[in-house]
């Protein structure tokens, strides 16, 4: 397992990314403070580049690749391919991206247009990791995964080191949308000593993070729960994500369906916001009342808004 990263690699990482990544602002809304009773403090990443987060952490580790290199190879559902192919652009590096099939469309249009080279794979029959890991070494590519990446998390911390100055006093809890642990892994680092608990959301049955928290070690989903938050679907924690994570998370809590799409309708109507429902299950998780919220400050994360137009109209339907 590589080093794990720390607090110091994510204030690094701050200052290596300053000026190409946006600095997303943080959103209130006496709405949303009203409904839940707390002050609410929102993270719109939607409005970063590429319309995720995943932007930060992929810039951080191809800013970091050894000179010399023949490109990057990934895997990923739409959003961190989508940065990886932006950020390897921006630098003049090749890009090849493995995507599953059945990627929301917008998503592979989004990746491709960037100038990378896409590679379909079957979600339910392969395994990612090692396929990414073949074509690295048969193409002689460096492989920069999703999450388990100490400059990938490092990257995605930076987003709550923005929050919490904006915020101007700490919070008492952080809630972060999370497949496969990265984002998470980089806002605990961030909010490391200032007392905010961080607590990991992610959809109903593929609450790998919330079992494997509560179990001690990692367990992994079962892979048949819905597939409407494709941008979490990871099947169990990363190995370097769930050592960062276990000491420092003060727990997971998952959401339903109808609730990411609550989420989402109320981050249209009020925000202003389009989130993806990946993107939306921690607004999702405070409007249901999973953690405590009522007379708390709450920092909350919207992690992506690249949303299917029909997904957003089932959403917006109600």
């Amino acid at each position: 397992m590589s080093a794990l990263p720390t607090h110091a690699d994510v204030r690094a990482a701050a200052i290596r990314l300053a000026g190409r990544v946006i600095r997303t602002p943080m959103l209130r809304h006496a709405a949303l403070d009203r409904v839940t009773g707390g002050e609410i403090f929102v993270k719109p990443e939607p409005l970063q580049r590429t319309g995720s987060f995943k932007f930060r952490g992929a810039t951080n580790a191809l800013l970091q690749l050894a000179p010399g290199g023949r490109g990057v190879v990934t895997h990923s559902s739409g959003n961190h391919g989508q940065a990886i192919a932006c950020a390897a652009a921006a630098l003049g590096i090749p890009a090849l991206i493995a995507m599953p099939a059945d990627a929301p469309r917008i998503k592979v249009a989004a990746t491709r247009a960037w100038g990378a080279e896409i590679l379909p794979f079957d979600r339910a029959t392969t395994d990612r990791e090692t396929l990414a890991e073949r074509l690295g070494a048969e193409r002689g590519l460096t492989v920069i995964p999703p999450f388990d990446h100490p400059h990938v998390i490092a990257g995605q911390g930076t987003l709550a080191l923005e929050l919490m100055e904006d915020a101007g006093a700490p919070l008492d809890a952080m809630l972060v949308c999370t497949g496969g642990g990265g984002l998470v892994a980089g806002v605990a680092l961030a909010l490391e000593g200032s007392g905010t608990e961080v607590w990991a959301v992610e959809p109903e049955g593929w609450d790998d993070y919330g079992q494997s928290l509560r179990a001690g070690t990692r367990i992994a989903n079962d892979g048949t729960g819905d597939l409407l938050c494709d941008a979490l679907l990871s099947r169990r924690p990363g190995e370097i994500t769930f050592a960062v994570n276990a000491p420092r998370l003060a727990g997971g809590v998952s959401v339903t369906e109808a609730e990411v799409f609550a989420a989402m309708r109320f981050a249209f109507e009020h925000l202003k916001i389009v989130a993806e429902p990946g993107g939306s299950v921690a607004l999702a998780a405070v409007l249901a009342g999973k953690v405590p919220v009522r007379g708390r400050r709450i920092g909350l994360v919207i992690s992506g808004g690249n949303v299917d137009p029909a997904v957003f109209a089932r959403a917006l339907a109600g």
